[in-house]
Order: C-alpha cells, then sequence, then structure tokens
C-alpha cells in the first residue's frame, strides 16, 4: 500500500481537539484536498506558531460532519472543519519541536526565507524523506 505524508496546519486549540477527539478536519475549502487521505497516510501536526507537536495515522477514509468540536478562530463562526478523518497517534513531541530547526532541512520548504508559503494551507503533501527526518526529530 502506498502511503502518503501531510503536513496539517493548525492552531493550539484545534491541535487539542486532535489529541483528544483523535479526528483531523479542514474547512469547506479543503473538502478535495482532505479527500486524497487515505487510511494508513501519515499526518505530521505543524501547529502556530512554528512548532511541530507529533504524528498521527489516518485510520478512516475522509468523512463529513457538521457538529462544531473545531475552534473556528479567524475564519469566522460559520466554519466548523466538516471534512475530517479519524487519527491515532504515532508519536507525539514531548515538548513542541521548533519548525525554524527543521526548515534548512526540508526538502518541501523551496523557498527557505519566505517558507510561510509553503503552509498557507490546511494541509499538504510532503516528500517521505522530510517525514522521516521529522519522526526521528519527534524520537
Amino acid at each position: 500500500m502506498l502511503v502518503n505524508y501531510w503536513l496539517c496546519v493548525t492552531n493550539e486549540e484545534n491541535w487539542d481537539v486532535v489529541r483528544k477527539k483523535k479526528v483531523w478536519g479542514v474547512p469547506r475549502a479543503n473538502k478535495r484536498l482532505i479527500e486524497s487521505v487515505k487510511r494508513g497516510d501519515l499526518l505530521v501536526f505543524y501547529v502556530s506558531p512554528k512548532s511541530i507537536r507529533g504524528i498521527f495515522e489516518a485510520v478512516s477514509e475522509p468523512y463529513e460532519d457538521d457538529k462544531r468540536i473545531f475552534s473556528s478562530g479567524k475564519f469566522g463562526k460559520s466554519e466548523i472543519f466538516p471534512h475530517r478523518v479519524k487519527v491515532k497517534p504515532v508519536a507525539i513531541a514531548k515538548k513542541p519541536l521548533p519548525f525554524d530547526d527543521l526548515i534548512p532541512k526540508l526538502k518541501f520548504i523551496t523557498n527557505k526565507k519566505m517558507w510561510t508559503g509553503h503552509l498557507r494551507r490546511a494541509m499538504r503533501r510532503i516528500p517521505e524523506e522530510d517525514y522521516k527526518l521529522i519522526l526521528d526529530c519527534i524520537r
């Protein structure tokens, strides 16, 4: 089975939801992105501002749920992140892993000076070697 590796971008409140409820959700605008996630894919969580917190495995196919469990933050009250996938923990960082230290080593970040542009969506695929680097740093 081919595994895809994803970087999921979230905030502190929603990181707590992922950890406690074992579910990842994205806004309606990112429906097509999360529909590419398959059971067994690995999701690396980037938590604003600038840290990696953990890695989870997708344990369900993507689904839709309108129950409000995520904080909508800057998206406005109407956003409930309805496009979701159930997850289980693979590795949780004992303390936040500073993202700045990883930037020079990550292949998916092609512009090392203007790197934030690579994190503008809820999630994006990353190369296996970037995943392995992050996993090694967490462990």
